[in-house]
């Protein structure tokens, strides 16, 4: 199946059904109780900065955790696997001395999740699997100044982040992902930069791909962490036109519904959600049961919210199992038409003309 086959089977298989993604990375690799020595591998051996921690770099050293875990998701009923590439920038890498691994991480995490997904694709042609690239916010922020005595300093530019991005979006589209997912979005001004370094690539002559934005509401107060509601932040990247737009992370399903409700009353495209287990205990552990958050996702798909759903921090293929069993056969969110409007934003939206 070539990729063009992969895309026109996805947008075809969200026409039909509720698809689901998979859940965490962290908590899974966590359970695995790895060492300072199963993170560097041979390749790494003699780095001179501790590695324990990075995650990513499993994709180089311990390949066969990360395909196992692909194979675990496939296999609890996911649709979609993200790679395990969520810190895989030289801004990320920069904090354990590893810039010079961007390349090979994005490559090698897109090409192990595409060698799982087209295994179960070829077991289970009825149900074609696909692979998601997975770009995280960074550990820096463009909006806020990190040193409260200086409002206008800034860590680094957005032609800087807009390089990192531009970088790992090309390795992921060589490795093979069929879908952008720029996720765990704090600050809309980053989610720019890698939204502008995706669509830049078709300058190059790279195929375009689906892209799915997912932004992350910090607290109660219905925010991201630059202050934008969640309708704010729809119309700042709507002009990206993306497949998918959502919300994942900071908050349990049961929290973030209202927010959900939102994106899915005013976005003209699928509606992706993919909540942590709950919030966090006093130990930061995830509490909630498997079938406590499918309950929550089973009523946001019946009552019509959605179009994507999964888990994030907490979840394991326990849990998406479960989501996938609650979620089969209930028909997907139907796409509203929205009228022409002048549809602006800052913290808060501003609409003329609908």
């Amino acid at each position: 199946m070539t990729r063009a086959d992969r895309i026109a089977a996805l947008k075809a298989a969200a026409q039909e059904r509720v698809l689901v993604l998979d859940g965490s990375w962290g908590v899974m690799i966590q359970r695995e109780d790895l060492s300072e020595e199963d993170f560097r591998g041979e390749r790494f051996a003699g780095h001179n900065h501790p590695q324990k921690g990075n995650n990513d770099l499993l994709i180089l050293t311990r390949p066969d955790i990360i395909a196992d875990l692909h194979d675990r998701y496939y296999a609890a009923g996911a649709d979609i696997s993200e790679t395990n590439t969520f810190s895989s920038t030289s801004i990320g890498q920069a904090d354990y001395g590893l810039e010079s691994a961007v390349r090979d991480l994005n490559f090698e995490g897109a090409r192990i999740a595409r060698e799982v997904a087209d295994r179960w694709t070829e077991k289970e042609p009825h149900k074609p699997r696909f692979v998601a690239g997975s770009i995280g916010p960074t550990n820096r922020t463009l909006s806020i100044s990190p040193d409260v005595n200086d409002p206008g300093y800034r860590a680094l530019t957005f032609d800087e982040v807009y390089a990192a991005y531009r970088e790992q979006a090309r390795a992921l589209h060589e490795g093979g992902v069929d879908i952008f997912l720029v996720e765990t979005i704090f600050d809309t001004l980053n989610a720019k930069a890698a939204i502008k370094a995706i669509l830049d690539l078709q300058d190059e002559g790279y195929e375009p791909l689906p892209l799915w934005i997912s932004g992350t509401i910090t607290d109660r107060s219905g925010r991201t962490l630059s202050g934008q509601t969640a309708e704010a932040f729809w119309h700042s990247v709507r002009h990206a036109k993306p497949f998918a737009i959502g919300l994942n992370c900071a908050l349990g399903a049961d929290l973030m519904r209202p927010y959900i409700a939102e994106l899915s009353r005013i976005a003209d495209t699928l509606v992706a959600a993919f909540p942590n287990a709950g919030l966090p205990n006093a130990m930061g552990q995830y509490e909630e049961q498997p079938h406590e958050t499918a309950h929550f996702i089973e009523e946001w798909a019946k009552s019509g919210l959605v179009n994507i759903v999964g888990g994030c921090c907490g979840t394991t293929p326990e849990h998406i199992a479960c989501v996938a069993r609650e979620v089969a056969g209930v028909p997907p969110r139907a796409v509203p038409e929205r009228p022409v409007a002048l549809r602006l934003s800052g913290l808060e939206p501003f609409e003329v003309g609908a």
